[in-house]
């Protein structure tokens, strides 16, 4: 068996692992790709091969590099290719590549004047930061503990919380930790 073939031969297993992962019927996916369900199936089966157009929508509805989502062979680099993205008025900076488990993100919090007011979420999971520059306000559960640079926390994201920059005349950064559910955490508002 080829290499080519291997990757081909455990691209409906990934496929059905991703589907799994993120918690996902099939017919929850099927909308999200304009799939059918049948194909989703017969892909994740192995009893198809998938074409460039049915990965890319899949790849885009899992939030992965197409390589990534076929496991396609490693290339001679392993550096990491930061593509910094705004949401909710923070820099989130990814540090490294969406493997199904943990991920981890440099978070830049502008400065408090600049923040949106606080929102506070809640949603399972865990959640660790650990702030490299500045001073951040952790509000927990009602409780608003600031912590500064060398000082991490970790918590029950099942509580409602909120994290914001604790200081107005500079930016704050942490390094942050999220599972699959984490990662949602700026999405489920409380």
């Amino acid at each position: 068996m080829t290499e080519d073939e291997a990757v081909l031969q455990n691209v409906g297993p990934r496929l059905r692992g991703f589907r799994k992962a993120l918690g996902v019927t099939l017919t929850d996916l099927a909308e999200r790709t304009g799939l059918t369900p049948s194909t989703i199936s017969r892909l994740e089966r192995g009893h198809i091969r998938p074409t460039l157009e049915q990965l890319l929508p899949l790849a885009r509805a899992y939030a992965v590099p197409l390589d990534e989502l076929v496991a396609a062979p490693a290339t001679a680099d392993p550096r990491v290719h930061l593509r910094p993205f705004r949401k909710h008025g923070l820099t989130f900076v990814p540090l490294g590549m969406k493997t199904g488990g943990l991920q981890a993100y440099k978070v830049i919090y502008p400065p408090v004047s600049r923040l949106p007011p606080p929102k506070f979420h809640r949603h399972p999971g865990r959640e660790w930061f650990y702030v490299l520059h500045g001073a951040v306000h952790l509000v927990l559960t009602g409780t608003r503990t600031e912590l500064t640079a060398g000082e991490a926390a970790e918590f029950d994201t099942n509580a409602p919380h909120w994290i914001g920059n604790a200081r107005d005349d500079m930016s704050a950064e942490t390094i942050v930790l999220y599972g699959q559910q984490g990662e949602r955490v700026h999405i489920t508002d409380v």
